[in-house]
C-alpha cells in the first residue's frame, strides 16, 4: 500500500459540496474563473481610479487662478495619470501576450477571461 493509497483510505476523497454555484463542477476550473474575473475586476478598478485622478489634476488646473505653485501640481497630477494608464495599458497587454499566445492559460471567453490552472493529474 503506497502512501497515498492508504491517506485516501483515511480520509476518503475530498469534494466540494454540491450546490455551491459551481457552474461546472470543477473546482479547478472555477478558480480559473474567479481569479480571471478578479483580474478583470483590478484592471477596471485601476482604470476607474487613474481617470479619476486625471480629471482631479484637469479640476486643480482649472482651478488654480494662473498661480504657478498650483499649476506645476495639477500638470504633475496629470502626468501620473496619463503615466497610470500607459503602465495598465503595458500590463494588460503583456499579461494576454504571455499568459494567453505563449503559455495558454488564459482563454478569452464571452464570460471574460478564464485560467487555466495545471493540475498534477
Amino acid at each position: 500500500m503506497t502512501p497515498a493509497q492508504s491517506a485516501t483510505d483515511i480520509f476518503g476523497k475530498i469534494s466540494p459540496p454540491s450546490g455551491m454555484g459551481s457552474a461546472t463542477g470543477d473546482p479547478i476550473a472555477d478558480l480559473g474563473r474567479l481569479l480571471g474575473l478578479g483580474i478583470n475586476i483590478f484592471l477596471t478598478i485601476a482604470g476607474l481610479a487613474t481617470l479619476i485622478y486625471l480629471l482631479w489634476g484637469a479640476f486643480d488646473w482649472i482651478t488654480s487662478n494662473g498661480e504657478k505653485e498650483k499649476i506645476q501640481k495639477a500638470q504633475n497630477k496629470i502626468t501620473d495619470a496619463v503615466i497610470g494608464l500607459i503602465l495598465i495599458f503595458v500590463v494588460f497587454a503583456v499579461f494576454g501576450l504571455l499568459a494567453g499566445n505563449l503559455l495558454g492559460i488564459v482563454v478569452n471567453t464571452p464570460q471574460g477571461w478564464e485560467l487555466k490552472i495545471p493540475t498534477m493529474q
